[in-house]
């Protein structure tokens, strides 16, 4: 059976719904004192003094599901940079949710560890999701820090890493660090259209805006490169889905305020771009999540059940077919909440 996800007083501080005004001073200082760009942090022997200070290890995970054709590349610039160059990172593993091509074998001849999601923990089953995969990694990886890069990175570059991690190691009051960056669709030479990022414009940032204006200082909420403390990341819950993103920050900023986070200009990410229906699904299993987080908090009561379906049309000749998608956003609980975690990592609950 999947594990239910926690009610009540788990998302937020005593279980109180956030303000539903932020302060706007509030916010212009955060962005004073929490926005960096990555060059500030181009000193990679200083961060690798710092974590050695500190004694703690770093993880780097890649989840995966189809990615042999960019994550070779990705691997070997995080290995050649912040392994042997620079002593940044401890570990490297890739959290496979499935993949039919070669992303494991590719990975692997890499010298990099694979890890099927559905082999972590398999007493607590196995769901598909991007989600499924960063809960599972939390319990595989061994890192005080772990840290998270999309394997689709076409412009991989070691500032992915270090930029986001940097001001977790620098900044002891930071949590949770988010990268943002331009998105373009195209690339023409000499000009750039940027236009990415399209489900965080039409939908997260105006529910933002509505329910929870603090996080709009976030500017790019569902960026898939991201690094936390593990001790944070334990505590929180994880859907198995794309809503994973935004209840990570709705969550973090509930419990331990908006100081906890902190995001870095990585300046351009270059993608595979998905469709305008595989982004009305994603936006779909986001909603759903936003709305149980909005329920949780009091911020929206007596919600209806949800519907699980998201009906969508295509067009053949002169007929229009309809796409049924059901899309069931589960949520993993928090992993501390485990026991075979807790007797690994030597946790108390």
């Amino acid at each position: 059976m999947p594990s239910e996800r926690p009610r009540g007083p788990a998302f937020g501080a005593g279980g109180k719904p956030p303000s539903p005004a932020a302060d706007p001073a509030r916010i212009k200082e955060w962005l004073r004192t929490n926005t960096f760009h990555h060059s500030q942090f181009a000193d990679i022997k200083t961060l690798v003094e710092e974590k050695q200070r500190q004694g703690i290890r770093i993880s780097l995970c890649l989840p995966a599901l189809n990615e042999e054709q960019t994550i070779g590349k990705e691997i070997v610039i995080f290995k050649s940079e912040l392994m042997t160059r620079y002593p940044l990172l401890d570990e490297i593993a890739v959290i496979d949710s499935g993949s039919t091509d070669k992303t494991c074998e590719v990975a692997r001849s890499f010298g990099v560890d694979v890890y099927a999601s559905a082999d972590i923990l398999p007493e607590e089953g196995f769901r598909k999701g991007k989600g499924e995969n960063l809960w599972k990694a939390l319990y595989q990886l061994g890192g005080d820090i772990i840290i998270y890069i999309d394997a689709d990175i076409k412009n991989i570059h070691a500032r992915f890493v270090y930029g986001t991690l940097a001001p977790l190691l620098l900044k002891p009051e930071v949590m949770y660090v988010k990268a943002f960056y331009d998105r373009p669709l195209t690339l023409t030479k000499g000009v750039r259209v940027a236009g990415g990022g399209r489900v965080t414009e039409i939908l997260i940032r105006p529910m933002f805006s509505l329910f929870f204006p603090e996080l709009t200082a976030i500017i790019q909420p569902l960026s898939g490169e991201y690094a936390a403390r593990r001790s944070v990341l334990e505590s929180i819950p994880f859907p198995i889905g794309y809503g994973v993103e935004t209840s990570h920050l709705i969550d973090i900023v509930g419990m331990f305020g908006l100081e906890a986070l902190a995001q870095t200009d990585l300046d351009q990410r270059i993608h595979r771009n998905q469709s305008t229906q595989s982004l009305g699904r994603m936006s779909f299993g986001i909603l759903h999540t936003f709305l149980s987080r909005c329920e949780d908090l009091g911020v929206i009561r007596g919600l209806p059940q949800l519907n699980s379906v998201i009906r969508q049309f295509q067009a053949h000749d002169n007929a229009y077919e309809e796409l049924d998608s059901k899309i069931i956003e589960e949520e993993r609980p928090p992993m501390i909440t485990l026991p075979a975690y807790r007797k690994k990592f030597g946790r108390e609950p």
